[in-house]
């Protein structure tokens, strides 16, 4: 590889103030310093780069100015576009559609569908885990085909997703630690929304959250779209439990607004008070904390909710994966890049408020120390303690296999969070909406298999 000898290099401060946290600010004096190495050949040139608006705006204060740093220290012009979460899908198609666009798209679901329009970024993973040492396994399972055995995607930080519930509603009915099954969650959601009208909120829409909550819920159950060979397995007697289940809880603890929802709109409900539990990182927290502060104060947080069979998982709430278009102009910039910024990923973690956790864990040594006190003014100061265990109950899209191109289409075609919608509004059985969702599963594998890449 042409420019990955990036070296350690000394010190800088870090630029931006330290982020925008909660009712409590760190001094800037407390962010981690920024290092940039040096790059083993010159560099010149744009690099231009595409991703989200982060869901905590504290994070996009440090990064922009991160990149144009960077790229000032290695003689590179660095920007940054940030577009809406929704928009990256369709904007990456029609940049590969035109053959032109920028060097480093960011998606935080699954690109893999993609990856014959990518840049193999094997170097730069292999170069990565000789530095940073092992990554979490599903940042690698979101990132390598092993059909194909390329590295169609470098994923630098993931996102836990917790449950996340209002104290005060659960302790009135006798589950002051909020539900930790999903037997807790019908049972004591069906008691606020009937004595307390408030109800709690899983989406069954199009849209990220909803998409996540559907594959927590199958896994828990004990079902998944496909088996650890690639094989799709989907209509099963755990996941027609697991919809059968998801019909009740929508009939005896929530809303039709479900069915409407965007990804925001879970975190506006709990924000204003309006739901007892929702599914989500803890970005609405976040929010909380700056716009009610009495409602952050009452909000806590639960791991993977258990099934009947007591296993309790969850997906990476975002995972942040990097690509290059084979169209891109600056690879080498871009390789260069994202080492840096792996390089830098306590400054990741902090700057995003403890919202991207590490692909590589030992690159953030502080993490355990911060959540078990928070530097951005939670109360109490440990109250984010419980995602230091969300490494044991985190896992891919793909579960317990691969999230490959099969299951990248399905999830940007919301398959799951349908099929859910569709028992829960009574337009199929639950037997009836898995079997046909288990179709159209079988019909996308089958066309990724033919193209090789399943």
């Amino acid at each position: 590889m042409s420019a990955l000898g990036l070296a350690a290099a000394a010190c800088t401060k870090a630029p931006g103030t330290g982020g925008g946290g909660g009712s409590a600010q760190p001094p800037a004096s407390a962010a981690p310093q920024v290092v940039f190495g040096e790059p083993a050949t010159k560099l010149s040139g744009d690099l231009r780069i595409l991703q989200w608006s982060h869901f905590v705006p504290a994070y996009d204060q440090w990064f922009d100015p991160f990149v144009q740093e960077w790229g000032r220290h290695v003689g590179v012009n660095a920007s940054v576009e940030h577009i809406n979460y929704a928009d990256i899908v369709p904007r990456t198609a029609a940049e590969l559609a035109a053959n032109s666009g920028h060097d480093l798209i960011m998606w935080i679901t699954v690109p893999s569908a993609l990856e014959p329009s990518l840049v193999d970024l094997t170097d730069v993973n292999t170069e990565a885990q000789k530095r940073f040492g092992t990554q979490v396994e599903w940042a690698r399972q979101v990132s390598y085909n092993p059909t194909t055995n390329r590295w169609y995607g470098y994923c630098h930080a993931w996102a836990p997703d917790p449950g996340d519930y209002r104290k005060s509603l659960w302790e009135k009915v006798g589950l002051p630690d909020g539900p930790r099954t999903y037997d807790d969650l019908l049972t004591g959601g069906a008691r606020i929304k009937s004595e307390l009208q408030v109800p709690l909120g899983i989406g069954m829409s199009n849209e990220i959250d909803s998409n996540m909550a559907a594959r927590a819920m199958i896994w828990s159950f004990g079902g998944s779209i496909q088996d650890a060979n690639q094989n799709v397995v989907l209509n099963s007697p755990e996941t027609v439990a697991a919809v059968e289940y998801m019909t009740k809880l929508y009939g005896q603890a929530m809303t039709d607004t479900v069915f409407s929802w965007n990804a925001a709109s879970n975190n506006q409900g709990l924000a204003a008070g309006q739901l007892s539990y929702i599914l989500n990182s803890i970005s609405a927290y976040r929010t909380s904390q700056k716009t009610t502060p009495d409602v952050a104060n009452d909000i806590f947080f639960t791991p993977a909710l258990k099934g009947p069979g007591g296993v309790g998982l969850a997906s990476e709430h975002v995972v942040a994966v990097y690509i290059v278009p084979t169209f891109a102009k600056n690879v080498d910039a871009a390789k260069e890049f994202l080492l840096n910024l792996s390089q830098n990923a306590a400054a990741v973690t902090y700057h995003s408020e403890l919202y991207d956790f590490p692909a590589f864990p030992d690159t953030v040594p502080q993490l355990d120390g911060w959540l078990s006190n928070d530097p951005f003014g939670s109360q109490p100061a440990n109250k984010l303690e419980v995602l230091k265990s969300s490494f044991d109950w985190s896992t891919n899209l793909g579960h317990p296999g691969p999230a490959n191109a099969a299951i990248g289409e399905i999830f940007t075609t919301f398959v799951l969070p349908q099929m859910m919608a569709k028992a829960a509004l009574g337009q199929l059985s639950p037997a009836a909406a898995v079997q046909e969702a288990d179709a159209r599963c079988r019909e996308i594998f089958d066309k990724w298999r033919g193209q090789g890449l399943v």
